[in-house]
């Protein structure tokens, strides 16, 4: 008798097709789930492996251009990086394979959705608050939170003994001493060798991005085109050579961008669950849009708009990172980013060279930029003696403290 049906986000490697026989085997009829966001994988074979190990049926996404529009653009748009540093390439692209598999599990009646995140990780969290937002009466099996099962393989020695008893496919190369996560955004690496925070990360541990010391010798120039806040065009100045849609733009800043080596950093970081760890991360397009938004942001954008703005940047990182894309708190931050971007628009020039981006110029119709106000050539519609005022209304509070704290200091 079937316990019922469980939609399983399925990757095709050793803990998930584990996963998948291990539910088999506690009785239920299992689907399996998985979402083409950019990774480099061979999805027929991975579809070919989970009908052998007994999958019901099997499901292969591709969400590309939904991960690229409805999610990488808005954390573009709120210059989303968490902790000052990581521009969330794992983290937003959990509510993006949680979403198709909650809709998956809806359209085929099923009663379960379960997953391969560890249960010391930030990954459990972003993909049940997920599910657990959008379809509420879902129930959600983490094996790695099951005593029968965390006890049961308590490493990589266990799950390769129980493939080989199970017929489960096991990798033929050796398995490589770290983790790693990819997407369209980037490639994530943690534990292993890299859980001692003062291990240097291998130099073959880098697969989006060259060494910037071995790049090439001439620069990348660009030309970002923005409207709201969003790209629209890229243009390689020298070759005139155009991408227009947002697959196509992202895909190609990431060409250019891992070419050069932009997009490396080495981390810290704070997990929502409460521990501190190291991660390695690669984000090339993802770093180029940073700085070219940044810049005609900047540009366009109010000066006390852009304070409340990088504010609301702030908490969405913490929302997307924490697991909360679909809370309330979330949503109403979107909105306001959005509001924000209503006159970002303009072109940005930039060079991409030797693991850095440069800004080299910009221009826009809604620039706040006022040449003949700045100018210290030309006097303009602007009085210097008015400054006097302001200086002096702003020193009154900055005059009173000190009358103040130096009559408390001679007592």
């Amino acid at each position: 008798m079937s316990k019922g049906t469980v939609v399983l986000a399925y990757s095709g490697g050793l803990d998930t097709s584990c996963i998948l026989v291990w539910l088999k085997e506690q009785g239920y009829d299992v689907i399996t789930y998985l979402a083409n966001i950019g990774q480099d994988e061979d999805f027929d074979a991975a579809r070919k492996k989970a009908e052998k190990l007994g999958a019901k049926k099997v499901f292969i996404e591709d969400l590309r251009c939904e991960f690229v529009e409805e999610f990488i653009w808005p954390s573009v748009q709120a210059n989303a990086m968490y902790e000052d540093r990581y521009l969330l390439g794992t983290s937003i692209a959990r509510p993006c394979i949680a979403r198709r598999q909650v809709q998956i599990a809806q359209r085929e009646g099923a009663q379960f959705v379960s997953h391969g995140a560890t249960g010391k990780g930030n990954d459990q969290v972003r993909f049940e608050l997920t599910c657990y937002a959008l379809y509420p009466q879902v129930k959600i099996i983490a094996p790695w939170r099951i005593p029968e099962f965390y006890n049961r393989f308590r490493g990589r020695k266990d799950l390769m003994e129980y493939a080989e008893k199970h017929g489960i496919p096991v990798p033929v190369t050796p398995k490589a001493p770290w983790s790693m996560d990819a997407n369209l955004m980037h490639i994530s690496y943690e534990s292993g060798i890299l859980e001692n925070p003062k291990n240097h990360a291998p130099s073959d541990l880098y697969q989006m991005t060259k060494n910037p010391e071995d790049s090439p010798n001439e620069p990348d120039v660009l030309e970002i085109e923005f409207i709201k806040g969003v790209p629209v065009k890229v243009t390689h100045v020298k070759e005139g050579k155009s991408q227009n849609t947002p697959l196509e733009i992202f895909s190609y800043l990431n060409e250019i961008g891992g070419k050069h080596g932009v997009g490396r950093i080495d981390i810290v970081e704070n997990r929502f669950i409460g521990m501190k760890s190291r991660g390695i991360y690669e984000t090339p397009g993802g770093t180029i849009l940073y700085h070219a938004h940044l810049d005609i942001e900047t540009f366009t954008m109010d000066r006390e708009v852009r304070k409340l703005k990088q504010n609301l940047g702030v908490k969405l990182s913490e929302f997307v990172y924490n697991g909360f894309w679909y809370s309330p708190e979330c949503q109403f931050v979107r909105h306001c980013i959005d509001k924000s971007q209503e006159n970002v628009e303009g072109r940005v020039q930039l060079s991409v060279f030797k693991g850095h981006v440069y800004i080299l110029g910009r221009e826009s119709p809604k620039s706040l930029y006022n040449e003949e106000l700045v100018s210290m050539d030309v006097q303009g519609d602007y009085d210097p003696c008015d400054a006097s005022g302001f200086i002096k209304i702003n020193a009154v509070r900055l005059r009173e403290h000190n009358r103040l704290q130096g009559a408390a200091q001679k007592q």
